[in-house]
């Protein structure tokens, strides 16, 4: 027997949360070790921990609480990880060594894994005075430039792909240039982007008014407020991005506005945090919890919500005092506050069990109403946790109160904070999940519609071929256990037959009792017209989210890709893609078979100082249509290098024939230096004779689509000749397939779960 409803969910515990030592081999025999590592790892601060560890047993066994993917692979394994997902890091000073010391802290965290955000607009504009040196300010899209660098290094290095957002105010000089930097479709890759928009700002977009784009009191243009969001707007509707954070809002919903001031989200933005923030998350899986599901008396089981929440509050909170941070000030940071985010996935399969449809007024009602019950049960728990460990060190009742989120929240829960204290200053987030709605049996991601309810996941074979296995969306699978083949109703909606203001409807009615924010991405089709696209992010102003997120299918992000099998009658969903993520697994327990004929490209390369060039041939393998390198071939006249070359040709043929991600041979080659010193090729220091090789193998990932760009290591390749390349095609960067769609604001990969935020 397996806990696992589907082979996708056990293949997802296996690549990225079960416990396995330095060499592969497996210390979680079961998904029953996994849960018990956890729990015993968050009940150790407790008092009692044998007893708490039970618990907390509990609610993880069936995966109705689901910690972030971070704690899930990292608490109790004794690894020197943080169980943090998000960081928005120290405020950027403008001045060069600050900028530098804040891009050094930065590596620092995204070397153990944590996504961060950053304001840039406390940098100068382009082409401000700097006084002293006699010259001109770059700016601060010059140095997010260095930022995007630094990321892609830190990835080659060997850690885990690097999510970063940049904010700017909407009053900065530069920010037009900011608004179209990624219409460039290779700049700025590693980044999200979002605009921070003030109550000013959207008060002279009604008005059509005059509004000032100054920096240290002094203005540098001044424009019509209406063309500036609408140049976000065009933005948007081109290139994905950037996205809208109503900052305003923000800091005035912020229970901590008596002692803290946000300008910056981690990059999915459903934690805006103060500089040096730090926030760790976990889901209640709704989809758990429907008592009779599609039957006459179907509905969510309240008591076993609140139950659920309050042992998740717990667990949460033991969090803080379990992980390691990147920085001390992070750690300060998270100690002085004890921020916390719960959110939920499964809402939109919840919603379907007790027959309502999404995006229906009778939905998001009953949406309201569930995120009501899960925040008084967050908040209530956390008092009952200050009245036995101590409130968070900050706190001031009076003041904690007063703050525009705490106005709202009922007398009895409002009574108990003031006499006890809460020792979480925030509660509540939605954090994207779709590698652990797989996990748990492909549920609905966060607050999410249902995406798909059935698709089919290729799997590679070594003789070439692919099995076709079906991946059922939860829901859907429930409704076959107990209807057979009895057409779905016609309240099943999915993400792209939905109305746009259908997600804002959601949204909204989620954010009223969220004290955090939310990561959801509206999904908007392709032709719809630009004037109804803007009117999205109207919507999303007049009815009071924290920010806004759409995706539109696009020339730069991607084109539309068919979801390859429909679940009964349900509408043919579709899954939208990115040039960096995404992807059909294609890891391989044995070498894949050579076929009689494979195309290739050569390429030559000649080394300063050698008399003889390497000529590099790489020859790729067709699966579905498209194409993933297979074997490598070095030559050279010069007989010196007859070994190495021999034997690096065989491994790197060895490594591309047993699939899966193999970008990680580019990045192991240029990150190799030769002590007798390397060469300049093109105006670049390339530093080794193996990192040009390396390079080679990069540009020719980049032309067959398998990698989305170059510059995953060094920041140009040495110079190569092409004789013959080939055809060009996306491919997911973990398993190298294209089964591709944008959820909540990520990159996620179908048939493996690799997402850009991990």
């Amino acid at each position: 027997m397996t806990r696992f409803s589907a082979p996708i969910a056990e293949q997802i515990w296996d690549m990225k949360y079960r416990l396995k030592d330095a060499a592969g081999s497996v210390l979680d025999g079961t998904v029953e070790d996994t849960w018990r590592r956890i729990a015993r790892a968050l009940a150790e601060p407790e008092a009692e921990p044998a007893l708490w560890e039970d618990r907390f047993y509990a609610a993880l066994e069936g995966f109705k609480y689901l910690p972030a993917g971070r704690i899930i692979a990292g608490a109790g394994t004794g690894r020197a990880v943080t169980l943090f997902n998000c960081f928005v890091m120290g405020t950027i000073p403008d001045d060069m060594a600050g900028i530098f010391q804040m891009l050094k802290e930065a590596a620092l965290t995204m070397q153990q894994g944590g996504g961060i955000g950053y304001d840039f607009s406390t940098i100068r504009p382009r082409g401000a005075e700097v006084k002293g040196v006699a010259a001109d300010a770059s700016g601060p899209l010059s140095f997010m430039d260095v930022w995007d660098a630094m990321c892609r290094t830190i990835m080659s290095a060997g850690s885990r792909r690097g999510a970063m957002m940049a904010t700017m105010r909407c009053d900065h000089p530069d920010i037009e240039n900011f608004i179209d930097a990624k219409k460039d479709p290779a700049r700025l890759r590693m980044f999200n982007l979002s605009v921070l928009v003030t109550d000013p700002f959207m008060a002279a977009v009604k008005a059509d008014g005059p509004w000032d784009l100054q920096f240290g009191g002094k203005v540098y243009k001044t424009l019509q407020a209406r063309d500036l969001w609408m140049r976000i707007m065009r933005s948007t509707y081109d290139v994905a991005e950037p996205g809208v954070i109503f900052i305003d809002r923000i800091n005035a919903m912020n229970n901590l506005n008596y002692c803290e001031t946000i300008a910056a989200t981690n990059p999915c933005g459903e934690q805006p945090l103060p500089p040096y923030g730090a926030c760790l998350l976990g889901s209640i899986n709704m989809a758990t919890l429907v008592a009779d599901p599609f039957g006459p008396g179907a509905a969510l089981d309240m008591d076993k919500l609140d139950d659920l929440v309050r042992l998740a509050i717990r667990m949460m909170d033991n969090v803080v005092d379990a992980s390691r941070f990147p920085l001390p000030e992070q750690a300060a940071e998270a100690q002085a506050k004890r921020r916390i985010g719960l959110g939920v996935t499964g809402l939109a399969d919840a919603l379907l069990m007790v027959g309502l449809r999404y995006g229906s007024a009778e939905a998001a009602a009953q949406t309201e109403a569930w995120m009501k019950a899960i925040a008084r049960a967050s908040y209530l728990a956390s008092v009952g946790l200050a009245q036995e460990k101590g409130p968070f060190p900050l706190f001031d009742a009076e003041a904690y109160l007063a703050s525009g989120s705490l106005t709202q929240m009922d007398a009895d829960v409002r009574d108990a904070i003031r006499q006890h204290g809460i020792r979480n200053a925030l509660l509540t987030s939605i954090a994207p999940t779709g590698t652990i709605s797989l996990y748990a049996g492909n549920v609905s991601s966060g607050i999410e519609p249902v995406f798909a309810y059935a698709y089919t996941r290729k799997v590679l074979q070594k003789d070439g071929s692919r099995t076709e296995e079906e991946v059922v969306d939860y829901a859907v699978r429930l409704w076959r256990e107990k209807f057979g083949d009895t057409p779905l109703p016609d309240y099943f909606v999915n993400a792209q037959t939905l109305p746009p203001l259908d997600h804002v409807r959601m949204q909204a009615a989620a954010q009223k009792w969220v004290d955090s924010s939310i990561s959801k991405t509206i999904n908007c089709p392709a032709d719809i017209s630009f004037e109804d696209f803007a009117d999205v992010y109207m919507a999303a102003w007049d009815q009071g989210c924290k920010g806004c997120t759409t995706y539109r299918p696009n020339d730069v992000t991607g084109s539309v890709l068919t979801v390859s099998e429909t679940a009964d009658s349900a509408p043919v969903p579709a899954a939208t893609p990115m040039p960096d993520e995404g992807g059909e697994v294609v890891y391989l327990s044995e070498p894949l078979d050579r076929p009689a004929a494979l195309e290739g490209a050569t390429y030559k390369v000649k080394w300063p100082g050698s008399e003889h060039a390497l000529y590099i041939t790489i020859n790729d393998i067709i699966i579905a249509g498209h194409r993933r390198p297979f074997e490598v071939f070095i030559n050279s006249k010069n007989m010196e290098h007859f070994a190495w070359t021999v034997a690096l040709t065989r491994m790197i043929s060895a490594v591309f024939r047993r699939g899966g991600d193999i970008s990680f041979v580019v990045e192991e080659l240029k990150a190799v230096f030769d002590p007798r010193g390397g060469a300049w090729m093109e105006g670049r220091y390339i530093p080794s004779i193996l990192a040009a090789i390396g390079g080679v193998i990069e540009r020719h990932l980049v032309a067959i689509g398998f990698i989305a760009g170059e510059g995953l290591g060094l920041k140009s390749d040495p110079k190569a000749e092409v004789v013959a390349v080939g055809a060009k095609g996306k491919s997911c960067s973990s398993c190298g397939s294209y089964d591709l769609r944008m959820v909540e604001g990520c990159m996620t990969c179908a048939s493996c779960g690799f997402s850009k935020c991990g």
